[in-house]
């Protein structure tokens, strides 16, 4: 029981999503198929940070989680683990991950992530979550930095491809994260934290959520150019865009917390696929 709790401290399903955009990062960068070692020491690496990074966010958050249906039964609320210890728990692991990326992958990549660390803590977390509706916008960006960590560890240095690639999780964020507070808008007013849906009219909601996923959209296509990818990409951005708009526009049509609810599975979908077509253009091209 205590083993699970600690594990549940990390939010293992997040972890797994900022993983599945690394990889295809080092894919091309590297213009090519990484070392596997590379590959693994850098997923080890952005593992405990990231993990690191969710556990201080329970720690700071227990009384929000503690107000909130979706989120009662993490560690910290139930007494599982004691606040202290899961701060300790995070502590090592970002010092861990930061010892292991440095010795493993380079020193540049180790910044990154412990840069991602402080950033979704102390300008999400303790900052924006609860002062601003527009939180999700400028702390999500803490997590596409696992793309740059991703990038760095290839080429110890960043370009311009890595930039657009940041740039599409940091416009994918809003729409994902969005149509799930619509589902939970009751639960954030009553935690007190002024999420967009919680605070702001459907209409305006989803007007944003479109925004963000035409951008989005845009940007996706556009990294086809910058990253030198070629026509599965190509293809692949165009078609599961269309689908991610299509998905915003039932939702406006529908007006409901099961049509925010496929939207917010599909941009899941979306992010693993998109990222997937990434990988595989770049192997079909240098096989």
């Amino acid at each position: 029981m205590k083993l699970s709790s600690y594990i549940a401290l990390t939010k293992p399903r997040i972890v797994e999503l900022l993983l599945v955009t690394t990889i295809p990062a080092m894919f091309v960068a590297s213009d090519g198929v990484p070392s596997v070692g590379l590959m693994v020491a850098t997923l080890a690496g952005g593992s405990l940070a990231a993990g690191g990074a969710n556990a201080m966010n329970m720690v700071i958050d227990r009384d929000i989680d503690r107000r909130m249906e979706r989120t009662r039964a993490r560690p910290l609320v139930t007494g599982a683990v004691k606040p202290r210890s899961a701060l300790q728990f995070a502590l090592v692991l970002e010092a861990v991950a930061f010892v292991e990326l440095w010795w493993m992958v380079n020193l540049l990549s180790a910044v990154l992530a412990v840069l991602a660390t402080l950033f979704y803590i102390l300008v999400y977390t303790m900052w924006l979550k609860r002062r601003s509706a527009q939180n999700i916008v400028i702390g999500g960006a803490a997590g596409a930095v696992p793309v740059l960590v991703g990038w760095a560890a290839v080429t110890d240095r960043l370009s311009w491809a890595a930039i657009v690639l940041f740039a599409i999780i940091c416009l994918w964020t809003p729409p994902h994260f969005w149509s799930l507070a619509i589902r939970y808008r009751e639960d954030y007013a009553l935690a007190r934290v002024p999420m967009l849906p919680a605070v702001a009219s459907f209409e305006r909601t989803v007007i944003q959520v479109f925004a963000y996923t035409l951008a989005l959209w845009i940007v996706s296509i556009l990294f086809a150019v910058v990253g030198h990818l070629g026509v599965l990409y190509m293809i692949a951005a165009a078609v599961l865009g269309a689908l991610f708009v299509l998905y915003v526009i039932r939702l406006w049509r529908q007006r409901s917390a099961r049509a925010a609810m496929k939207l917010f599975h599909y941009s899941i979908t979306y992010i693993t696929l998109l990222f997937g077509a990434i990988a595989a253009d770049v192997v079909l091209r240098h096989p």
